[in-house]
């Protein structure tokens, strides 16, 4: 491998970085794509994490919070975007099990008074915001607990009035 490589790798790699935030393996991938040898790669992926442009772990961080809050994404759906993405599996782990299941359930709920303004009113109104849940990520038992506490929300509050 010449000298050249290295550099028009490395220069490949600031140039892809300074668009947006890359996983170790996104790198990899459009450095390859780009026809880049191996070692070439290798020594871009290396100065990139020495300088601090590439960093799975604050990356993997970062797309979680903004999945959550912006998103309102579940855990389930956050973990695998992260493995998709090529984020190291205990990485992944880490930083997903951040989340109580309690603050899980009450984003779910958060996302049912959006997207569902009325309460469910049978059971295939139900299964439908259920299935939003999943889509969005939640485990099927916190989508249901979540439903269950909507519909209690909406019936005291209709008690009070």
């Amino acid at each position: 491998m010449s000298r050249t490589e290295s550099e028009r790798a490395i220069d490949l790699a600031y140039k892809a970085v300074a668009r947006r935030e890359l996983t170790v393996a996104e790198l990899r991938t459009r450095l390859e794509r780009k026809r880049v040898p191996p070692d070439a790669i290798d020594d871009a992926v290396e100065e990139l994490a020495a300088s601090g442009f590439l960093d799975d772990a604050r990356y993997a961080r970062q797309f979680t919070e903004d999945k959550r809050e912006l998103d309102q994404w579940g855990s389930e759906r956050i973990a695998r975007d992260l493995h998709r993405r090529g984020i190291a599996r205990h990485l992944i782990e880490e930083i997903v099990s951040t989340r109580s299941r309690d603050s899980e359930l009450q984003t779910a709920v958060l996302l049912l008074e959006q997207r569902h303004p009325a309460v469910p009113e049978d059971d295939r109104e139900r299964d439908r915001a259920w299935q939003m849940l999943v889509r969005r990520g939640y485990t099927p038992e916190i989508a249901y607990d979540a439903i269950r506490a909507f519909e209690r929300a909406a019936r005291e509050r209709r008690r009070a009035a």
